[in-house]
């Protein structure tokens, strides 16, 4: 990045998203894991709602494109956003924040089971080392195994995303909307899911109010606010400088999760985090160096929404 703006942008993105877990477990005191979703979901859309009126968006859509949409909602928000509150009712949020990191991992390995990725040496071997990185965090062998009920959850969250990232790259990509309008659309469609939800572990809402805080700056600052930052900053400087902020966020999530929760830190996790976090650099590389010479590098043009949400760790 040329500028010390952007580097103050990356630092705040990675700080919204990183404390995105924090908020969860904060929250989980007052609220269940659907009611958190929905809130934050309803917040978000509202923030992308107001972005896309101030700069004129067109958001009519024909039926094709919400029932796509909504496939997408389903996977990238409404059903990961439950999933990770429910996870974070028995782990740390530090533990949250990590296997979240694993995404891109996921979406490699759809990618590869329908034929939409290729198989390089340097993806499998990212791949053989980022869900190492997993099983060595977990340690499934160990008496203090952390291999439980909500660690699997946040995984399965992760591996929702991956579904989203590659469903979306197939049907969405090159529609022609504003990366910022169908997310909008998205994040619209994915309130009526996650309402859907909410019967499920139904709780009297808790009115204290530190938890209902931290839900409503995970709606409006760790959804809304920095989805528009992450499209802001890739336009202004390309979705790979933007996607800095993969690595970043996790680290976030488990300081803050040790500095504010008193959350426990091993070298199992501190290690497993930069297993994971080098799995995800190699499968990040191009595919070859003859392809990156075809195609100048043009900073200020958004390729397309999946190069958008690649970049989103919290989606």
């Amino acid at each position: 990045m040329r500028h010390t703006s952007s580097y103050l942008r990356l630092l705040v993105l990675a700080l919204l998203w990183g404390s995105s877990f924090l908020f969860i477990k904060v929250a989980l005191n007052a609220l269940s894991a659907p009611q958190i979703a929905f809130t934050r979901i309803v917040l978000g859309a509202l923030v992308l709602l107001a972005l896309c009126a101030l700069r004129g968006h067109d958001l009519r859509a024909d039926r094709s494109l919400w029932s796509r949409v909504t496939v997408a909602a389903l996977f990238a928000s409404a059903l990961p956003w439950v999933l990770i509150g429910i996870g974070e009712q028995t782990i740390d949020s530090g533990l949250a924040g990590v296997l979240n990191a694993t995404t891109p991992l996921w979406t490699v390995l759809f990618g590869l089971l329908i034929g939409q990725e290729r198989l390089r040496p340097s993806r499998a071997t990212g791949l053989l080392l980022g869900f190492s990185g997993v099983v060595l965090i977990l340690a499934p062998w160990h008496s203090a195994s952390l291999l439980q009920w909500g660690a699997l959850a946040c995984l399965t969250a992760s591996a929702s995303y991956g579904i989203a990232y590659v469903y979306i790259g197939r049907k969405l990509t090159g529609h022609g909307k504003p990366p910022v309008a169908l997310a909008a659309l998205q994040m619209s469609a994915a309130a009526g899911l996650a309402a859907l939800a909410l019967p499920i572990g139904w709780t009297q809402v808790q009115f204290s109010p530190l938890p209902l805080l931290a839900v409503g700056a995970l709606g409006v600052f760790g959804t809304g606010a920095a989805f528009a930052l992450n499209y802001r900053l890739i336009a202004d400087e390309g979705a790979t400088t933007a996607a800095t902020v993969t690595y970043l966020a996790p680290v976030v999530s488990v300081l803050l999760g040790w500095l504010v929760l008193g959350e426990a830190l091993n070298w199992r996790i501190l290690l497993g985090v930069l297993v994971v976090l080098t799995g995800v650099a190699l499968i990040r590389q191009p595919d070859d160096a003859p392809a990156r010479r075809t195609r100048p590098h043009r900073p200020n043009r958004i390729r397309g929404y999946t190069e958008l949400l690649t970049n989103h760790p919290m989606k």
